[in-house]
């Protein structure tokens, strides 16, 4: 069962110490479901859709939740959220974190604006409300699989 959008932007805000701004939670939770779909036959990792707006992928219900923080770090409004009890899932969104938070926003808007990418497929700008559908990333995924040089 996937993690709800509020246990998965928890969970990431905790492995950086409660210095994740939102645009950073956006960029690493797209991030995290369109790899974990990837490695897991369309699976999802978070219960939640992304929107193409204007920074890249965002999930509006995790937006309104922070949104009050700004550019700022959000701080803990999780309160009563269930501690996630997939330990597979949380271990893929772990990984993501600590790949990730070494990153500035800009290379994480970069990433997600990857212009052979769902964002790039749906994004309308000024537009919100497009939802970017879950095949659309997966195919994300295996587009950016065949694009990298193999070893």
């Amino acid at each position: 069962m996937p993690l709800t959008a509020m246990q998965a932007a928890r969970k990431v805000c905790e492995h950086g110490s409660w210095t994740v701004t939102n645009l950073g939670l956006q960029k690493i939770l797209y991030i995290a479901h369109m790899i974990y779909m990837g490695e897991n036959n369309g699976a999802r990792l978070i219960d939640t859709t992304f929107e193409a707006w204007d920074y890249g992928p965002v999930s509006p219900q995790v937006y309104q939740r922070v949104k009050m923080f700004g550019a700022n770090p959000i701080q803990n409004v999780f309160f009563g959220e269930p501690r996630p009890n997939d330990g597979m899932r949380e271990a893929r969104l772990h990984n993501v974190c600590t790949h990730l938070f070494g990153k500035k926003p800009a290379e994480l808007v970069a990433i997600t604006h990857w212009k052979e990418g769902a964002w790039a497929k749906h994004y309308r700008p000024n537009e919100h409300g497009i939802v970017i559908p879950d095949l659309d990333i997966l195919d994300e995924y295996r587009r950016r699989a065949t694009a990298q040089p193999r070893a």
